[in-house]
């Protein structure tokens, strides 16, 4: 089945900014094993509306940002995401249900397997000027590794906000956390114990 990319996330193709992915076709296989990056989840979207949650009163923000479960397989499938309201005009036909792989943060942690924290995202000259998340206007970016049981990394849980935010330790720690919560319900797709 081949999937479009929209409009305005296919301009965003030809900027290479992603290191060599060797687990690719691995993390896609098992994505397609769990029946996962086919169709938008709303465990995952009540997953996001409970992260942006913790981070607004982690971050004591008047508003939450942006949270979402993305999934990396052949691109980026969001499948799960929770955009407040001041946010939502922006974000909606942006962040649509895939994504090219060069655009954004999320399959920097997945090679990396592990968590990104960009406090100020202007701070980094490797990854400031990324397209979607210009037009997004992305200032501040946490990302953790969704990992499975069999070691895979499926995806992200992130969270992204317009305004620097010095997430510091406890956002590293919660993101973390969630990204368990999460693989753990992944889990039971399989029938296995959290």
């Amino acid at each position: 089945m081949t999937h479009q990319f929209n409009d305005q996330a296919s301009e965003l193709v030809d900027r290479p900014l992603l290191p060599p992915d060797h687990d690719a076709p691995r993390r896609a296989a098992r994505l397609r094993e769990l029946g996962l990056g086919q169709k938008r989840e709303s465990e995952f979207d009540q997953f996001a509306r409970e992260l942006a949650a913790e981070a607004q009163r982690l971050a004591g923000l008047p508003e939450p940002p942006v949270a979402f479960v993305n999934l990396i397989g052949e691109d980026q499938f969001v499948g799960g995401v929770y955009t407040p309201p001041v946010a939502a005009e922006l974000v909606d036909g942006i962040l649509d249900t895939r994504i090219p792989l060069n655009a954004g943060y999320c399959p920097h942690v997945v090679v990396r397997r592990k968590a990104l924290i960009l406090d100020d995202v202007l701070d980094y000259p490797r990854f400031a000027g990324n397209p979607i998340v210009d037009r997004l206007m992305v200032r501040s970016y946490a990302g953790a590794p969704l990992t499975d049981r069999t070691g895979t990394v499926l995806g992200t849980v992130c969270i992204v906000d317009s305004e620097p935010r010095p997430w510091g330790k406890a956002g590293l720690e919660l993101l973390k956390r969630r990204a368990a919560d999460l693989a753990a319900r992944i889990n039971l797709r399989e029938g296995l114990p959290e």
